[in-house]
């Protein structure tokens, strides 16, 4: 029979990861992202499974991001009882990363909830609890880099660093079926060279087929060298004139790294000391795993840490738990750097930080990462006048800036010139990106005489 391979989310978008090989009698998930969108579309497609959890092998998870490992806790609701291979320290972030999720589908619901009763309608359960999400960690098998592991009859898979987040991986999947040989490769999402903190992409030889990621499919990213410059610039600036520095964030990877960067600038005196405070319970927890996972780091770092030159240690920097210290930030008008989450500033922390300083003039909001359409943060990268937060218009007089040098996504040369070190290749599968970007990748890659597609949700294609 021959090894069929299906696009199950993830393509179009850059949410709801997850993609299924099937040979013969063997099943095999990479990823199980969790989808997001509007609240009903939300339920709807994460409940939807178009195979049957329970005939499951294997579940490949490529990193802790939740829309690659968010759906988890469900599948196994809905009868998922297969291992899930990853690296140990996937396993310790997404331990983390999904017990948020459910936490915030428990409080989502519990406010929906108070309206439907309001209006008569009927309650409404979480997609899953933080108590089924803590359980889903069981399931958790942890592998290491460079490590070829059997996770089923016929499929053997390979983790190598995808430079992209702590612990994140390049899937090597070899499977055989009938005298039938093949070796996938899946680069979704797939980091930089030269990143802070973590170690370079490692490139996968002899692969027949590529799924790579097309994020930034058509853009092209400035160095990350430019980061620091750019920081010392907008944060001089901001702390001159009398105003706060507000940094919405990604919990996991992104706050490490803005960390980093203003530890760098502290030590070298470029910019005035001020209190830096991270403004995330999570975030606190996340840097705790990258602290224990000093095997993940690249080899400055660990170094660093060594001779006593931890970058997540700073004399003036607060790691936030409790909520009554995250409202006396706003009380406090001294000038100040705050990291909050969520990176696109639909939930979390940094909304009551915006509510309270987003009309002020003084004021700098810092934008470090992917802002998708219809967020709040692609309104404000956007600099629209007004602005809504819990439902009030508010005018946005704070200055923006955007530093698009941090991204942790490879960009339009970047990817192609992995998927160049990948050759020879049978065909390149573009999944994880907008249309506009994926298009774009996709022509630039015909012009180069590769086999590029562009895969629909629920698309099955045969790979021989």
């Amino acid at each position: 029979m021959p090894i069929k391979l299906k696009f199950l989310g993830g393509t179009g978008t850059v949410t709801g990861s997850s993609h299924l090989i099937t040979a013969g009698k063997t099943e095999i998930l990479l990823d199980a992202g969790l989808f997001q969108g509007h609240r009903d579309e939300f339920y709807k497609v994460n409940t939807t499974f178009d195979y049957n959890p329970r005939l499951i092998n294997a579940l490949i998870l490529s990193h802790a991001h939740i829309d690659h490992c968010g759906n988890i806790p469900n599948l196994i609701k809905g009868g998922l009882r297969c291992k899930i291979y990853t690296t140990s320290a996937t396993k310790d972030l997404a331990g983390l990363m999904l017990e948020d999720s459910g936490k915030i589908q428990e409080e989502d619901i519990k406010y929906l909830n108070k309206i439907n009763r309001r209006i008569g309608l009927a309650a409404r359960e979480p997609l899953y609890t933080k108590k089924e999400a803590s359980r889903a960690i069981k399931a958790f098998r942890p592998i290491s880099y460079n490590q070829k592991f059997c996770v089923a009859k016929n499929a053997y898979v390979t983790l190598v660093d995808a430079g992209h987040i702590l612990g994140s991986a390049i899937v090597i999947l070899d499977v055989k079926d009938e005298g039938q040989d093949i070796r996938l490769g899946y680069a979704v999402d797939l980091g930089r060279r030269s990143l802070p903190l973590l170690n370079d992409p490692v490139i996968p030889k002899g692969l027949d087929y590529l799924i790579i990621e097309s994020t930034y499919g058509g853009r092209l990213h400035a160095p990350i060298g430019e980061t620091q410059s750019k920081l010392r610039e907008v944060i001089s600036r901001t702390l001159r004139r009398g105003g706060k520095v507000l940094i919405p964030s990604f919990t996991l990877e992104r706050a490490q790294e803005v960390v980093y960067f203003l530890n760098k600038l502290l030590k070298d005196k470029l910019i005035p000391s001020v209190p830096i405070y991270v403004d995330s319970p999570l975030a606190t927890d996340i840097t705790g795993v990258f602290e224990h996972h000093l095997e993940c780091l690249d080899e400055q770092t660990r170094s660093d840490i060594a001779r006593g030159n931890n970058p997540f240690e700073l004399l003036n920097l607060r790691f936030i738990r409790g909520q009554n210290e995250s409202k006396a930030l706003n009380a406090d008008k001294r000038p100040m750097i705050i990291i909050a989450g969520s990176g696109m500033c639909e939930s979390g922390r940094i909304l009551h930080h915006l509510q309270n300083n987003i009309e002020d003039s003084r004021n700098t909001i810092i934008v470090v990462g992917y802002m998708a359409k219809d967020t709040l943060g692609r309104r404000i990268v956007d600099r629209e006048k007004f602005v809504r937060i819990f439902g009030v218009e508010y005018e946005l007089n704070a200055e923006v800036a955007i530093i698009n040098a941090m991204s942790g996504h490879a960009d339009q040369k970047e990817l192609s010139e992995f998927v160049a070190g990948c050759l020879p290749l049978k065909r390149v599968f573009l999944v994880h990106g907008e249309e506009e970007q994926t298009k774009a990748l996709f022509d630039l890659l015909i012009q180069q005489g590769l086999n590029a597609y562009i895969p629909s949700k629920g698309e099955e294609v045969l790979l021989d």
